[in-house]
């Protein structure tokens, strides 16, 4: 009997690890590649590695990115104790510029009919203009690194250094056709009965057992949907804005703490996404001039050449404030535009008209009465009464008037108006 004990556990142990291989996650990222997208895979990996499954197959459909995210990504898969299998999905998804250097580290590569993968060569995303030796370095070093990881893959190395070095592109067909993928596949189901028996590193098992697999899909929880909003360089851009609104909404009347609290968070937000996006401080500093002018305006006579530099500084501060050629890391010009407008409109009319108000004579009150004038229905001496804004008051007079005569109010005494007269019945 104790000999069978360790025939059986070694049975039991056998089947169990059988049964969890057996089980494929299944994850899916849309979107450049950045802090939120490292993130969020190398979580994935992690998960995938504690369940011992069968493979992880990551669905991707992303324009490139970061380039440290991008490595960040890569040492993770390489570093992976379970395969990592990249499927570009769905129909008429790309796998671009930092995506095409993932794919080269993954273990297996598929693709769905109507996608494409390629366009790899870098670009300065840091901004700025480089010289061509310096960008020659660039170049050279991109297509080594992706030679390197086509070659540990067994992948075409000639074409990898082609799409750094000449931008190549390549459909699903003619990738699998190349050498750059292992299949091309409608859904996820078939791409795991194709890669079935795929020959990968024998540190993973030698080759994938995917055929039948159990499937389960995880989400992007709220922490990284939260960062990949962040990291969105027009919501970068709103929260900028929005954050200086409740700055001089607090200001403009201390106390109101709602404004000041809620701004001061727009802001701490700005300048968090700012750090994962590569801004151009001049963009920043000239969006602050622009302010200063719009509310200047407001108190200076300008004949709204303050209010035309306000709006200039803002939209080419806004047009600076992101310094990259990917179009990915662009504000929209359907961003930019709506939102200089309406700065501009709020602050010119909204806040001008506002402060304006609180420098108008008052028109009503007694405060409202200084200035009016009336006609006398009594004899003033010194004290009388008069009619005066639709009203009859009593009045005191600074000299004696009689009745009839046209009285003006110098100011108002408690709630008794002093007069002056100023002309006759006939004059008012």
């Amino acid at each position: 009997m104790r000999s069978i004990l360790p025939v059986l556990l070694a049975i039991l142990v056998l089947v169990s690890v059988q049964v969890r291989a057996s089980e494929v996650h299944v994850v899916a990222f849309e979107g450049a590649i950045g802090p939120a997208a490292s993130g969020f895979i190398e979580h994935a990996i992690e998960r995938a590695e504690d369940a011992s499954v069968a493979c992880l197959v990551i669905e991707m459909d992303t324009p490139g990115g970061l380039d440290t995210s991008m490595r960040e990504i890569i040492r993770a898969i390489l570093g992976s104790d379970v395969p990592v299998v990249i499927y570009v999905y769905p129909s008429g998804a790309r796998c671009a510029s930092a995506g095409v250097f993932i794919s080269m580290a993954a273990d297996a590569v598929g693709m769905a009919p109507g996608t494409s993968i390629g366009a790899a060569h870098p670009v300065t995303i840091g901004g700025g203009e480089v010289d061509e030796d310096t960008m020659d370095k660039i170049v050279n070093d991109s297509a080594s690194y992706i030679k390197s990881l086509a070659s540990q893959r067994g992948r075409n190395e000639e074409w990898a250094e082609q799409a750094v070095r000449e931008s190549a592109t390549a459909t699903a067909e003619e990738a699998l056709e190349l050498g750059v993928i292992d299949a091309v596949a409608a859904d996820i189901d078939e791409l795991l009965d194709t890669i079935e028996g795929l020959k990968i590193d024998e540190a993973k098992g030698g080759f994938l057992e995917t055929e039948g697999a159990e499937i389960q899909r995880f989400e992007m929880g709220i922490r990284y949907r939260l960062l990949a909003i962040l990291s969105n360089p027009n919501i970068a851009y709103l929260l900028f804005i929005l954050g200086f609104y409740g700055i001089f909404f607090e200001l403009s009347n201390p106390g109101s703490i709602f404004p000041g609290v809620l701004g001061a968070i727009f802001l701490v937000l700005a300048f968090y996404s700012f750090q994962m996006l590569p801004i151009n401080y001049a963009g920043v500093l000239l969006i602050i001039l622009a302010v200063a002018f719009f509310i200047a305006e407001i108190f200076v006579t300008s004949g709204g050449l303050l209010a035309v530099g306000g709006g200039v500084a803002m939209f080419f501060g806004s047009l600076m404030l992101i310094k990259s050629p990917a179009p990915f890391l662009r504000i929209s010009y359907t961003v930019i535009i709506p939102a200089v407008v309406a700065t501009a409109g709020f602050f010119i009319f909204a806040v001008g008209a506002g402060i304006r108000a609180q420098f108008r004579k008052p028109t009503t009150g007694k405060e409202g009465l200084v200035g009016e004038r009336g006609t006398a229905t009594s004899d003033i001496d010194p004290t009388g009464q008069a009619f005066i804004h639709g009203e009859i008051w009593t009045v005191v007079g600074k000299e004696k008037i009689a009745k009839g005569g046209v009285v003006e109010v110098t100011s108002v005494r408690g709630l008794t108006p002093l007069v002056r007269q100023v002309g006759s019945e006939e004059e008012y």
